[in-house]
């Protein structure tokens, strides 16, 4: 019996939790509900490649709002030629980033993660100063010493600067692969940076350019591009793009069960992979829902809700919520 509904369709009778709910011969697939519980469901070795960007454990409830300018004869913001706009706030989309026992709450996942890694596959764990350091001693544990890859740096420079520390500006990116005799790793398909010198480097090195190192630098997610979703937190294509391209091929399952604007998606659906997003979030089932085009007929992406195990959780879900959205 199905353990999922279609948002937007009458609900399955007396659900109970499927074993069958990811198929991988079957579409792209974004899942509503407990990530924990629905990973648990998934067959040994499935994913290649993993990557999770699980709140930071901030304190603090994290929160976007979307702002659009409009053009306007009465507007009070001048632009261009002396243009005027009127600006129009959008959705508010936020999520509560702290835990009382963060460890307690992360480590069944990360147990979870090894258990779904095939043996050539990898694991990206993105977090921020705050925990990585704990991340590290649990990922060694977990997966052994000799398996951890990397970390990466991914160094930006945006927002507001402290006068009585050095402004934190990188996030943390831990690699552990399940297998370090036979993990795949491809530096060919990794789009290549600019020479920092290029005056001590040959004409042929400059047009090619150079492997990025482990120190990545990127802007954020800018508040007025194009890319952004208005979801907090978002993570840039650019960061999820080159981790897709280095550790899986074309036709392979990219697995991100802390989904949040759905980026991880969306770089593998510009890459030729496929991907199951999980969340529990319904502002971040929103935002995946209008940046995959969920309920169009032609969709690639099939949007599902994991009914609770638990019977006190499954009343709140008796009534999908219906998605009028298409894409943009």
């Amino acid at each position: 019996m199905s353990s999922y509904t279609v948002f937007g369709m009458t609900p399955a009778p007396e659900p109970q939790i499927d074993q069958s709910l990811w198929n991988p011969h079957g579409s792209n697939l974004v899942v509503k509900g407990d990530n924990l519980e629905f990973i648990r469901t998934l067959p040994d070795g499935s994913f290649r490649l993993i990557y999770i960007d699980p709140p930071f454990n901030t304190g603090k409830v994290q929160s976007r709002q979307t702002m659009n300018n409009v053009r306007s004869t009465t507007g009070t913001r001048v632009g261009f030629k002396g243009m005027t706009y009127d600006t129009i706030k959008g959705v508010a989309y936020g999520y509560n980033d702290e835990f009382e026992d963060y460890w307690n709450f992360l480590e069944p996942r990360l147990e979870e993660a090894w258990r779904l890694l095939a043996d050539d596959g990898t694991l990206y764990l993105h977090l921020d100063y705050r925990e990585v350091h704990y991340a590290k001693i649990l990922l060694d544990a977990l997966f052994g010493r000799d398996s951890f890859l990397n970390e990466i740096i991914w160094v930006y420079d945006y927002g507001a600067r402290s006068k009585k520390k050095w402004p934190a500006k990188h996030d943390n990116i831990l690699v552990y692969v399940k297998n370090p005799a036979s993990y795949f790793f491809n530096s060919a398909e990794v789009d290549r940076e600019p020479y920092m010198a290029p005056g001590l480097v040959t004409p042929e090195k400059i047009a090619l350019g150079k492997l990025p190192t482990d120190v990545w630098w990127h802007t954020i997610v800018s508040p007025n591009g194009r890319e952004k979703t208005g979801y907090p937190t978002q993570k840039p294509l650019g960061i999820l793009r080159r981790i897709i391209q280095a550790s899986s091929e074309r036709g392979d399952w990219v697995l991100d069960f802390f989904a949040g604007s759905g980026v991880a998606g969306a770089a593998a659906q510009e890459l030729g992979r496929r991907f199951v997003l999980v969340d529990q979030n319904p502002e971040a089932i929103k935002v995946m829902q209008k940046r995959f085009g969920a309920g169009k007929l032609d969709s690639e992406v099939r949007f599902e809700q994991l009914i609770p195990s638990d019977p006190e959780l499954k009343a709140e879900v008796a009534e999908p919520e219906k998605s009028n959205v298409v894409a943009e």
